[in-house]
């Protein structure tokens, strides 16, 4: 079986699960004739037919709503998003309807929000966004983010069996990049959701990061052990909602010393629970503080050169560890 990107592991994904279960169908903008924005979905129109690849109009509301309502009927709906940065035009499906119905009615809502996130494209300050924090505050709804090829196809294949709804977060910078290339099992597999997985084994400091942040974590990591002899544990999340706790602490409270890395803005982020958490469930194993590294509170650039001031990237992890380890 040849090396397959990213991308074309979702597509698979998607696919597969659609020939597994005819519940399963994708809907969105342009997901149809045109294969999608990225060509994630390009000639599941021919296979599946308009019943199960529906082109939609340009209303986020209505194709979240729609999917919430074909979930209730038995179906279980994948929602594109043509980019993630327009969820927020369906955030009250997502936030009233989606994650509270199963307390409403006792009715589960196995749908999938699935759309390219993330920065480092040039896409400026409407089509960059990491809206993660947002639906990580708000009950009934799971939140993944694979950072691999072979986690973007199993984690999506769990989400869409998942009874909850789920928002699966693709970093767009991640689709077609050649070293994430890799050859999949040819076995149906699934990666379970709320696991953790250890990228980078270390006893000096753990690195707590997810999606495109832990390929740049890796690389600040190999050059902490190259130039300064450190070993650092990075832990990729995987899964924000349900939490892996148990894997933080464990890895903190072997290494001591924690840096928590994101690429949405730091306030607010992702970065804040989990500092929270291990103050409150290990503040006397820590021999420094915690210590974030993410974008600065400000609106997404669309200037290069702004843009890569704005993204946290290896050298920027660089500096924090550095600092932490020194402490």
């Amino acid at each position: 079986m040849s090396a397959v990107t990213y991308l074309e592991a979702i597509s698979q994904a998607i696919r597969e699960e659609m020939r597994r279960d005819e519940a399963v169908f994708l809907l969105g903008e342009d997901v149809g004739t045109y294969g999608g924005a990225f060509k994630v979905s390009a000639g599941f129109l021919e296979e599946f037919g308009p019943d199960r690849v529906i082109d939609t109009p340009m209303a986020e509301a209505a194709i979240i709503g729609s999917a919430v309502g074909a979930a209730l009927m038995g179906m279980r709906p994948i929602a594109e998003m043509q980019f993630i940065d327009f969820i927020t035009c369906g955030f009250d499906q997502i936030i009233n309807m989606a994650n509270k119905m199963y307390w409403r009615v006792g009715m589960p809502v196995p749908i999938v929000i699935r759309g390219p996130s993330g920065g480092g494209t040039r896409g400026g300050p409407f089509h960059s966004s990491s809206p993660e924090a947002w639906f990580f505050h708000a009950p009934g709804i799971k939140v993944v983010v694979p950072s691999t090829t072979y986690d973007a196809k199993g984690l999506l294949k769990a989400a869409v069996r998942d009874n909850n709804p789920v928002l699966y977060l693709e970093h767009k910078l991640l689709y077609r990049l050649p070293e994430l290339r890799e050859e999949l099992p040819e076995e149906d597999y699934v990666v379970p959701l709320g696991k953790a997985i250890t990228r980078r084994e270390g006893e000096d400091m753990t690195i707590l990061t997810y999606g495109a942040m832990v390929h740049q974590s890796m690389k600040a990591a190999r050059v902490l052990e190259e130039e300064n002899d450190l070993e650092v544990e990075v832990i990729d999340l995987r899964s924000l909602t349900p939490l892996d706790r148990e894997a933080i602490l464990e890895s903190v409270k072997r290494t001591n010393k924690v840096l928590i890395v994101h690429e949405d803005t730091l306030t607010g982020g992702i970065g804040a629970e989990l500092a929270a958490i291990l103050a409150e469930d290990l503040f006397e194993y820590l021999d420094g503080p915690i210590t974030r590294v993410a974008a600065p509170d400000v609106a997404f650039p669309y200037a290069p050169p702004l843009e890569e001031a704005f993204l946290p990237n290896a050298d920027k992890i660089l500096d924090a560890a550095r600092k932490l380890a020194a402490y």
